[in-house]
């Protein structure tokens, strides 16, 4: 790591580390309870099932939100936090440790799963069905577009429903994990595919993971702005740094 970066990030986490911290343990939770599931799926036959493995990952959001929500903003996931600084709502000293935060947390996530169960369904490993890189980049795009919506409208909107912003963005993430599971890995974060790839070493179109979502939630941001009358019926003040 460049030593002036090491720097940046040293003196930003002096002054946000509580929420960079909650971060981290959010995506830490989702990680390990998330591809947690896949992996005793796969030791125990099936039991979990496919649908229990997408209730895990969405109930888990929703969980997530309302428990951690009011220390760090609840991002848990680089693409949001990218979309929600270049959106204003984000200020971009902050971009940086929250993304560290966030892979950190998913890497010993995955870390304690290999250490508990090894090697086992690849620790839940997202891959696209078949090879087929260019069906999952278009996909992915699209779910992570979805999310991203749902995240702005009940969660930033003024108009929205006050009380439900976790359980619509838990049920997205559910939903969409239960009908496009199978054929992308449904990950729309690129923190929860980076544990799993590093730790089990599958790397396979690894960087699908990574240019979808953030495509997905800026195309989101562009969509919202519309949407929104330039975010002036969003809640909260935008900050710009």
């Amino acid at each position: 790591m460049d030593s002036n970066l090491r720097v940046y990030l040293r003196k930003t986490l002096l002054h946000c580390w509580q929420e960079v911290l909650a971060e981290g343990i959010g995506t830490f939770s989702l990680v390990f309870a998330g591809t947690g599931a896949i992996v005793v799926n796969t030791i125990s036959d099936g039991a979990v099932t496919h649908l229990g493995i997408s209730f895990v990952f969405g109930g888990v959001v929703a969980a997530l939100i309302y428990g951690i929500g009011h220390i760090s903003g609840a991002h848990f996931n680089p693409a949001v936090t990218l979309a929600f600084w270049t959106s204003g709502f984000f200020p971009k000293r902050r971009v940086l440790p929250y993304i560290f935060g966030q892979l950190l947390g998913a890497i010993a996530a995955s870390v304690l799963l290999r250490i508990s169960f090894g090697r086992v369904g690849n620790l839940g490993a997202t891959l696209p069905l078949d090879g087929n890189w260019l069906q999952s980049l278009v996909l992915e795009t699209v779910l992570t577009f979805i999310l991203m919506f749902m995240i702005f409208g009940s969660g930033l909107d003024r108009r929205a429903h006050i009380g439900f912003a976790g359980l619509a963005i838990g049920l997205t993430v559910g939903v969409e994990a239960a009908f496009m599971g199978p054929i992308t890995g449904a990950s729309m974060n690129p923190a929860r595919s980076l544990g799993p790839a590093l730790v089990s070493g599958i790397w396979q179109h690894h960087w699908v993971y990574w240019v979808a979502p953030i495509v997905g939630a800026q195309l989101a941001a562009i969509v919202y702005r519309l949407l929104s009358n330039e975010f002036k019926d969003t809640k909260p003040e935008r900050r710009r740094d």
